[in-house]
């Protein structure tokens, strides 16, 4: 099954399957599958053509895939062009929610430290 061109695992729980697609996620699963009055346990192999193209009425009606990427990468670029605060911190690759800096994202900051050891030299072996 293939919807907004992604295929759904076929092995796998429809619920869990659907979540392939950006955009959705558990919750919005249920959701669509509530509404298309399909069953969350049911494989995506078991599934008959009629219940696929309630499926994929549904999902085609909802904002996914490359539609959904834009308009978040239109909206970054947005705060970034009047320079907000979160604008700024996406530019610089920092955490944009509030997140402290000082312990913690050391590798987005690019500060990786190495451990140290004992500070005492392996002897040599002759």
């Amino acid at each position: 099954m293939r919807i907004a061109g992604i295929n759904i695992p076929e092995d796998k729980r429809i619920e869990m399957g659907l979540t392939a697609v950006y955009g959705i996620g558990r919750a919005r699963a249920h959701k669509i599958l509530t509404e298309a009055k399909v069953a969350f346990g049911i494989k995506g192999k078991e599934l008959t053509a009629d219940m696929e193209a309630r499926i994929r009425k549904i999902v085609e009606a909802i904002k996914i895939e490359g539609d959904l990427k834009r308009e978040v990468s239109g909206n970054i670029k947005r705060l970034k062009d009047i320079k907000s605060y979160r604008g700024m911190r996406h530019s610089r690759n920092l955490p944009t929610k509030g997140q402290r800096t000082k312990s913690n994202s050391r590798t987005v900051r690019g500060n990786v430290r190495k451990t140290m050891g004992s500070g005492k030299r392996k002897l040599e072996k002759k």
